[in-house]
């Protein structure tokens, strides 16, 4: 028996104004639902440009506290009850003095708040100095039971560690969803840039054949300077779903803003899981010990 559930992308750009990219949000999720999204996820750090770009105390004064009672929480929860489907927002989180996190909040179907998840690999990069402002995240890898799936969340650079979605996957996460801030720098597309390009998607495409399930990747678009008068990042959009066969179910542009709805068969999870047997049966957990290990040197 089919298992239906329409799943929507919101992929846009940002300005320096918080408040009319919180209502761009608010207004493109108005979109997916009206073209029947039941699960909506919007990209990293949607509220803002992408400021982890340059190392700059002053962008700690846009963090907030992340819990049911937030403000964003509760305006996030405010539209899903209305609507009746399920958010997933990324934030920028304020747990204590000096202490940060990148959060990805789960909102319900009925405006109830689930829970959040701390990314947990944080990278540092030319344009991309994630460690100055965000700690890794200790609340581990966990799912979220909402009206429509179970499903788990990931945050950009999360995505490159087939670990973090191994262990969703035997969470029972049916969907992971990966709001992502993703892009070159521009003179990067001449020596090799569509080749990393290429490397991001296909490396997600392999979590969701590995684990049998499906993902969604939301990826923000357009050119955002560092904030400095310098080079900044075109972000390449993108953003895209696959199946548990690896197959791109949809995908939006790479040079513009797109809704993205895209309606998917959860019962395919078992009919792939039932026929192949690796996400579960055949794993060697015997075997894998030297995983906690950063490296083997013998």
């Amino acid at each position: 028996m089919e298992r239906i559930v329409n799943i929507g992308l919101i992929q846009m750009s940002c300005s320096d104004n918080m408040a009319e990219n919180i209502d761009k949000a608010l207004e493109a999720i108005r979109q997916a639902a009206a073209q029947g999204a039941q699960i909506i996820c919007l990209q990293e750090l949607f509220k803002s440009r992408y400021f982890c770009q340059v190392v700059d105390k002053r962008y700690l004064e846009m963090a907030e506290p992340v819990s049911a009672e937030s403000p964003a929480v509760r305006q996030l929860g405010e539209m899903a009850a209305e609507l009746e489907v399920v958010i997933i927002g990324s934030l920028f989180e304020k747990r204590a003095q000096s202490l940060y996190h990148n959060t990805a909040v789960v909102i319900d179907a009925d405006g109830s708040y689930l829970g959040k998840y701390r990314k947990m690999h944080i990278p540092v990069d030319p344009l991309y100095y994630e460690k100055f402002y965000f700690t890794p995240g200790d609340l581990g890898y966990k799912t979220f039971r909402t009206r429509y799936a179970e499903i788990g969340v990931l945050i950009c650079w999360d995505q490159w560690f087939p670990e973090a979605a191994r262990l969703l996957a035997l969470r029972g996460a049916e969907i992971i969803f990966v709001p992502t801030a993703i892009g070159h720098i521009p003179e990067e597309i001449s020596v090799g840039g569509n080749t990393y390009q290429h490397a991001w998607q296909i490396v997600q495409q392999g979590h969701a054949v590995a684990n049998a399930c499906y993902l969604a990747a939301v990826n923000r678009v357009g050119y955002e300077e560092n904030g400095k008068g310098q080079q900044g990042i075109n972000f390449w959009g993108q953003s895209f779903i696959s199946d548990p066969y690896g197959q791109i179910l949809a995908k939006a542009a790479g040079d513009r803003e797109e809704v993205v709805v895209c309606p998917i068969d959860l019962a395919f999870i078992k009919q792939v899981r039932d026929g192949y047997c690796f996400p579960f049966r055949d794993r060697r957990t015997d075997s894998y010990g030297d995983l906690t290990k950063l490296y083997i040197d013998d």
